[in-house]
């Protein structure tokens, strides 16, 4: 039960994340002229995404379920926190507020 609710709530936020990736380009581009820069917190939402992505290409062409797709979704929620909390409190760049260090 808990694969299936992960895999339709992944299935239904990785859009939204594609969504939100795209968005943030275009404001980028008209804000700073260049689509994407490289910045730490642009690198960990396209790591986020790649970690997603291989999450679903591993359920729908492989079939996989249970635990190995758990243990990957599981990563992807790391890495979402790195990209939310490590980047913005640790990181410097344009999307980091530094304080710690």
């Amino acid at each position: 039960t808990l694969d299936n609710i992960s895999y339709r709530i992944i299935g239904l936020g990785f859009p939204l994340l594609t969504i939100g990736i795209i968005a943030g380009a275009v404001w980028a581009n008209e804000a700073w002229g260049t689509y994407w820069s490289w910045d730490p917190k642009e690198t960990w939402a396209l790591i986020t995404w790649l970690v997603f992505a291989a999450y679903l290409h591993a359920r729908i062409t492989r079939g996989w379920q249970g635990r190995r797709p758990a243990i990957l979704a599981s990563a992807g929620f790391v890495v979402v926190w790195v990209c939310y909390l490590g980047v913005n409190l640790l990181g410097k760049g344009l999307h980091s507020y530094g304080w710690f260090f």
